[in-house]
């Protein structure tokens, strides 16, 4: 569903770029907060197993309530193609992102760990695997969502109007969520369901609250200290309940880094898939959109992970070195950030080849000669710009002008000025130019940014004296006026026919050029006789720097990916208590909201104007992040909550020496086993 939702925001919301980035990382921020919720209700109260169930009837919901939303004839009542009332539109869709993001956080962290349930204390390797698998699972279906979710909403639908399928594109997840509960619940007999023990989080927050009191009270320097702040709970809580909370503590402090590196993450989403829009996506037989390109994470998952887990992992540990979680964790935030000094240089090779748009008070103008005489084009005497003579049907480069200009017209002797009124900031606009016994010129404006999802943007000039209708490959673009602009129109890549009926009756028609992506040109037609004959004006050149030179930067974040969150899930699960094994996923899945805060943040106050700046800005913060991690990483001692949890009688009470030592634990060095790093 994220894959297409911030062109839903943009072009059936009709929200601008900074509007629907912020939704959406947002969104993607609560959906990673909300995991905590899930964790209490599952740990608390419900249990792992109908936690899922009863969030996952909210998810599928919230995708059901977010189709609705996008149902263009909902509120189309003249019939127009557009809502008339998109405030109902926009509610409907925040209900079910609400929804959404409470389903898909609240079982979040009851999966990972109702997964991880299903072994025992002695199958340590299988649990390994089960997540190694866990994750494939997730990145196969993040493959297939991410190929045929853009295609179902690139289809056509609707009632009054045909209009790209976004009902379509949220209704087919929506559906396949609720076939997913159905398997889940069909094989309830088969799992190992762990019961929930009670409302522990309240008591962890009232415990530690109570640590923190009682220090504060005792803070004199005759009073003896303790080991650990937490022991100034133990005269009210139990030594068994003190001794987790630790152990979460201690996990928890570890995570504060982590959210860096999912700052970097999730910008495939966002700024990766925006460098995308800029270059050429022609793989020869296939043409690869933009957003699609997002499709090489989870199809180098698909094959790093068993590569990784079963080939890599092994050879490391053949070589006799000590490839611990947390140094897995340390690599993958390092190889993360080498992928952004690469987008860095991918950028910097895309700058040059991209337009420059007019500042806040200028303007860029391009003129057109459509007259049969040359024609002589200047400007106020202040401006200290040259004039330009253009013959008949040559066009002037784009002219960068203050918003309150004059621009002056001349054929041999007769001149007229034409000052810019209507004229607004930051913006491009086209002059036709022609001569009849005096000086005729219109305006119109033209785009002022590059054409986005691979789009070539197309706007034709009628220069015959009857009215024509124009379509491009059967599809009607417009009729338009002698001497006037049609609207643009979004052209994919390839040679397309373009035909023409003019108002007497001729039919012409002319195979165009072939287009590439993120172009746009200006079309003059000149003649629509037994063929059409037209001419071609280049306003924005199409796209030239190749989308396979991300594939570098992708497959370094995904290799990134693999030791990291595979790793963290894992050593999550595997350093909790009995009691909160959901916590702590919850804990970890947190990580990855301030991520997504993180980004909004240092975006919006870095006030970097180039994009290749700010992707080094983030790739040096995470190499910062990085050796604190494995600072903080060198000085973990990793434990086995089962053997603490063992040292620890019924009551909650510490067991004697003796006891503990019957059992064959080993305590000489405390609780703990003494493994660094």
């Amino acid at each position: 569903m994220r894959a297409v939702l911030v062109l839903y925001f943009k072009y059936f919301l009709r929200w601008d770029d900074n509007l629907s980035t912020v939704v959406y990382h947002t969104f993607v921020a609560i959906c990673y907060l909300t995991p905590i919720l899930g964790a209490i209700i599952a740990d608390s109260w419900l249990g792992k197993f109908k936690t899922i169930i009863y969030l996952s009837i909210v998810y599928a919901v919230g995708q059901v309530v977010m189709s609705v939303s996008a149902i263009n004839d909902l509120t189309d009542g003249n019939r127009d193609g557009v809502p008339d009332t998109i405030p109902l539109h926009v509610a409907l869709s925040m209900i079910g992102l609400v929804l959404i993001a409470l389903g898909t956080g609240g079982i979040k962290p009851c999966v990972a760990a109702f997964g991880g349930d299903q072994f025992d204390e002695s199958q340590d390797k299988q649990r390994s695997r089960f997540f190694s698998i866990f994750y494939l699972s997730i990145n196969a279906g993040s493959l297939l969502s991410t190929i045929i979710t853009p295609i179902l909403r690139g289809q056509m639908c609707g009632i009054h109007t045909q209009q790209k399928c976004y009902p379509l594109a949220f209704g087919v997840p929506a559906a396949l969520m609720v076939v997913a509960l159905v398997v889940f619940i069909a094989g309830s007999g088969m799992y190992s369901k762990v019961s929930p023990q009670g409302n522990i989080i309240v008591k962890v927050i009232k415990c530690i609250s109570f640590a923190i009191k009682n220090r504060y009270r005792n803070r004199s320097k005759s009073i003896p200290k303790r080991e650990h702040w937490m022991d100034w709970a133990n005269e009210k809580y139990d030594e068994l309940l003190i001794a987790q909370i630790k152990m979460v503590l201690k996990v928890l402090f570890l995570y504060i880094p982590l959210p860096m590196f999912w700052a970097l993450f999730d910008q495939q989403g966002s700024r990766w898939t925006l460098q995308a829009d800029t270059m050429n996506g022609n793989f020869g037989a296939i043409q690869i959109q933009p957003d699609q390109m997002q499709t090489v994470n989870p199809i180098l998952i698909l094959v790093l992970v068993p590569v990784v887990d079963i080939i890599v992992y092994p050879l490391i540990k053949k070589c006799k070195l000590n490839f611990t979680p947390l140094r897995k964790i340390t690599v993958g935030m390092f190889l993360a950030a080498m992928a952004f000094v690469v987008a860095a240089i991918v950028q910097r090779e895309i700058d040059p080849t991209l337009p420059k748009f007019p500042k806040i008070n200028e303007v860029q103008v391009k003129v057109i000669n459509l007259g049969t005489e040359n024609l002589n084009v200047s400007y106020k005497e202040n401006l200290n710009l040259p004039s330009e003579t253009l013959s008949s049907y040559k066009a002037s480069a784009y002219m960068d002008l203050p918003v309150d200009s004059t621009i002056y017209f001349t054929y041999g002797n007769i001149s007229q000025g034409f000052p810019f009124e209507g004229f607004s900031g930051e913006t491009r606009y086209t002059y036709i130019v022609r001569n009849d016994n005096r000086v005729e010129a219109i305006w119109d404006e033209d785009i002022s940014r590059k054409p986005e999802q691979g789009n070539n943007a197309i706007k034709f000039i009628n220069n015959l004296q009857e009215t024509i209708t124009v379509m491009v490959d059967n599809e009607n673009v417009t009729d338009i006026l002698p001497f006037s602009f049609s609207n643009y129109t979004m052209l994919k890549l390839g040679v397309k026919t373009i035909k023409g009926i003019t108002e007497s009756g001729k039919n012409c028609s002319v195979q165009s050029m072939e287009f590439g992506f993120g172009s746009s040109y200006t079309i003059i037609i000149k003649e629509c006789s037994s063929s059409m004959s037209i001419d071609y004006i280049e306003d924005i050149k199409a796209n030239t720097v190749h989308m396979a030179l991300q594939i570098p930067q992708y497959f370094l974040i995904t290799c990134g990916e693999v030791v990291f969150s595979v790793t963290g899930l894992e050593f999550s699960y595997s350093q909790a208590p009995s009691n909160m094994k959901s916590v702590l996923q919850a804990g970890w899945l947190l990580t990855v909201a301030v991520g997504n805060i993180i980004v909004l943040i240092v975006a919006g106050a870095s006030g970097l104007s180039e994009q290749w700046a700010e992707y080094l800005l983030f790739a040096a913060l995470l190499v910062a992040v990085c050796i604190i991690f494995g600072i903080m990483a060198y000085f973990y001692t990793y434990i086995d909550p089962a053997e603490i949890e063992a040292q620890f009688d019924s009551d909650g009470k510490k067991k004697k020496e003796k006891e503990i030592e019957a059992m064959g634990l080993d305590i000489s060095d405390g609780p703990q086993s003494q493994t660094k790093m």
